[in-house]
């Protein structure tokens, strides 16, 4: 293991827990993981300056260790600025039979209105946090600067080996190599995410052979073999996404975390008809109507205008990594407990 980077994270266990956007985060879970001897995330690629600032502060007064804000570079696609009243318009009228098939009502129409990142990074300068992630891209040069300058770790997510290298080539301190089998987002940059499929474990070979800094691995890691399976392919830490979701200190509906504990989660695929972005849901009824029906496609974020209804219903639509059958823990300081207790019986056997 990279005791290295654990003692300068601050981390007793190499298991990070995966950021969840869209009200998934809770500061109660972030603290629960950093608390138990891993690191906890945040989401905060949805939230204000101020939130972002006031989130922070509200991690730090429930734990004295090292956590993790998340952003997303790119926050919106081009489709998703051009969507006008009647094209959204359309796109409701070839779903109407799903909205009357679940009892929910159509969506109204509202152009969307995307946070700043740049906004959103200032806020991240002031807060302070231990470590700031992103997605979907590399900050400026003057951000990764300034995080530098107030000593904050920066960790870039990379899907393919040229994105990691283009991570390492900004400054970056730490890659997220992170393999199609995670649940969630894909968050490709360089290439379309659908060219940018890669399995956590070549992926992980790949960038680990190629690059300097520490590399971190995501997609698909649900339990102790799987940490220590990374590590021996030259990965430091891992992040754990799927089983921190399960946990009853995530944001998730009730219903999305018992549906991730039945065998139903077995069953995963890539879909771009949720959010209008690659993501990783449970197969479900409602997502092979959806995928059927949907065949206009508005881009993110005004795509998930059309699917927020179906988010918290039975048979409806869940994120979820292929590392879904493993789960077994519903909390999340158990959960990091027992990963810690079987990687230490398993590095010494």
């Amino acid at each position: 293991m990279n005791t290295n980077l654990l003692a300068r994270l601050g981390m007793a266990i190499p298991v990070i827990q995966g950021p969840f956007g869209g009200g998934l985060s809770t500061v109660k879970l972030t603290a629960a993981v950093t608390n138990a001897g891993g690191m906890g995330s945040y989401g905060a690629h949805l939230l204000e300056p101020r939130e972002i600032i006031d989130v922070t502060h509200a991690i730090r007064q429930k734990t004295d260790g090292p956590f993790v804000m998340n952003l997303w570079v790119d926050r919106e696609d081009e489709s998703s600025r051009k969507t006008d009243s009647p094209t959204f318009g359309r796109a409701v009228s070839e779903m109407e039979a799903i909205y009357q098939k679940h009892h929910v009502a159509p969506p109204i129409f509202a152009a969307s209105e995307p946070l700043d990142f740049e906004r959103q990074a200032e806020a991240i300068l002031e807060a302070c946090p231990p470590v700031f992630s992103f997605v979907f891209g590399i900050p400026s040069r003057e951000i990764l600067n300034e995080c530098r300058k107030r000593g904050i770790v920066t960790m870039g997510a990379a899907t393919t080996l040229d994105e990691a290298q283009a991570i390492e080539a900004a400054g970056v301190d730490i890659v997220l190599a992170t393999g199609f089998e995670a649940g969630g987002h894909r968050p490709s940059f360089l290439r379309p995410a659908a060219d940018s499929l890669h399995g956590t474990f070549a992926l992980v070979r790949q960038i680990v052979e190629s690059v300097s800094i520490p590399v971190i691995a995501a997609g698909g890691i649900a339990d102790a073999k799987g940490v220590v399976a990374a590590i021996t392919l030259g990965a430091s830490a891992v992040q754990v996404g799927t089983a921190y979701l399960a946990c009853e200190e995530s944001g998730a509906h009730p219903i999305h975390k018992e549906t991730l504990f039945q065998p139903s989660a077995r069953h995963t695929r890539l879909s771009d008809h949720v959010t209008g972005r690659l993501a990783r849901f449970i197969v479900t009824p409602t997502l092979e109507q959806l995928e059927r029906t949907n065949r206009i496609q508005l881009g993110y974020p005004i795509q998930g205008e059309l699917t927020r209804p179906f988010n918290a219903m039975n048979e409806g639509l869940f994120y979820a990594g292929q590392g879904a059958p493993l789960l077994h823990h519903h909390n999340a300081t158990d959960l990091t407990r027992a990963l810690a207790a079987l990687i230490s019986t398993i590095t010494k056997s």
